[in-house]
């Protein structure tokens, strides 16, 4: 448990920085979600309106630090090839 003032200022902050990473993860794993469902449905239109959705949200989490640069452009890649793919 922390005792100092500054130990427990960081571990608010920490709190308070977990919180809002989590909705963040949250949010950008439902863009993902969408992307899916709309693949395994077979829908390119809805398919494609659903990963230009996911792209900003996608980069965004990036920009914040939620996700890594890479992870992000390796789940952006292969989620538009899967579209591109759909008859």
């Amino acid at each position: 448990m922390a005792n100092s003032p500054q130990a427990k200022k960081r571990a608010r902050q920490n709190d308070k920085r977990f919180a809002i990473n989590k909705a963040r993860r949250s949010r950008i794993r439902t863009y993902l979600r969408k992307v899916e469902e709309a693949i395994a449905s077979g829908d390119k239109d809805a398919a494609t309106a659903a990963l230009r959705a996911a792209q900003p949200e996608l980069m965004r989490g990036v920009t914040k630090g939620v996700f890594h640069k890479n992870t992000a452009s390796r789940k952006m890649s292969r989620l538009s090839a899967r579209v591109k793919a759909l008859g």
